[in-house]
């Protein structure tokens, strides 16, 4: 038998409820909300008297669902997102909401952020927030339209556009790359990631001859290691679809005469979206992407640079 409306749950302690299930967390929950964690956590609790049982199980580190409360959440999360999408579709006068785009921060730094000022000169009407984060994100829940995710093929959702792959090989300042050929001990610009492909022990092991190099300096951040590059500390492995103008600009130079290079990822660069069908704004930032993304899909190598002056003929 159906509850009466009398009856029925009050609204604010619902969206408190489904706030802190999303976030497996009162604190951030909280955040979403504007309200303290205490206020949050008092109407969880107004909520388990009203319906009887307890929906979360406290732990030493977060919270996690009874089974009544996992059951609660699955209708209430849904209720509540279709009362989202149709308060965002009906309010009248309000600005128009900004497209939200998430990438990790070393996507969004050397591929997403250079490219910005084009789509504002197309689309001068439609605002855009950027947040760049390495974390995985519940697009829907963490209110983000679009994201930019670099993985495998089999760790995409169904949906997901392709848009490049990815080719890797040593680069460096052209003043680096100079005295590798001559034979000089250069710095290795190392990316601290788990992805082997990306490390420079891979390289090491698979070069059909070694060759003498200096210190080995680490970074957490990807656009770091080209940063450093860019300086001429030292030699990184580019993502050369990422750093594309970079090394058309001639800012950096692929060592392609080592013998290990160059190599295919595992990986490529995807586009998702967290509505199947996302609102027009959202649409045309997805569609700009996709043509950005055209434009670097088979990696080519950059003309050389025009020899000039006494340099000429040599």
């Amino acid at each position: 038998m159906t509850v009466s409306l009398v009856r029925l749950f009050s609204l604010d302690l619902l969206k408190a409820f489904v706030a802190a299930g999303r976030r497996m967390s009162i604190t951030q929950a909280a955040d979403d909300l504007c309200l303290t964690q205490s206020a949050v956590s008092r109407q969880v609790h107004a909520l388990e008297e009203q319906v009887g049982v307890k929906l979360f199980r406290r732990r030493q580190r977060g919270i996690a669902f009874t089974e009544e409360g996992e059951r609660l959440f699955r209708a209430a999360d849904h209720a509540i997102q279709q009362l989202q999408d149709i308060a965002d579709q009906i309010r009248p006068g309000d600005k128009p909401r900004a497209v939200t785009i998430t990438a990790s921060t070393g996507v969004m730094g050397l591929w997403l952020l250079p490219r910005l000022p084009r789509l504002q000169e197309r689309f001068p009407g439609i605002d855009v927030r950027l947040s760049a984060s390495n974390l995985v994100s519940d697009l829907r829940a963490d209110g983000i339209d679009l994201a930019i995710r670099y993985a495998r093929e089999a760790a995409v959702a169904p949906g997901s556009l392709r848009l490049f792959d990815e080719t890797l090989a040593p680069v460096a300042h052209p003043r680096v790359r100079e005295a590798v050929q001559r034979g000089d001990r250069v710095p290795l610009l190392e990316f601290d990631d788990s992805r082997a492909w990306l490390q420079w022990r891979r390289w090491l092991d698979n070069a059909t001859s070694t060759r003498a190099h200096g210190q080995v300096i680490h970074f957490n951040q990807y656009e770091q290691v080209i940063q450093a590059a860019l300086a001429g500390q030292g030699l990184a492995i580019g993502r050369l679809e990422l750093i594309q103008p970079l090394i058309n600009d001639h800012q950096l130079a692929v060592l392609d005469d080592l013998p290990c290079t160059p190599m295919k990822s595992p990986n490529a660069t995807w586009l998702l979206s967290a509505q199947e069908e996302p609102r027009e704004e959202v649409r045309k930032v997805a569609e700009w992407i996709q043509l950005e993304a055209a434009a670097v899909r088979r990696w080519t190598p950059p003309a050389p640079v025009p020899v000039r002056g006494r340099d000429a003929g040599r």
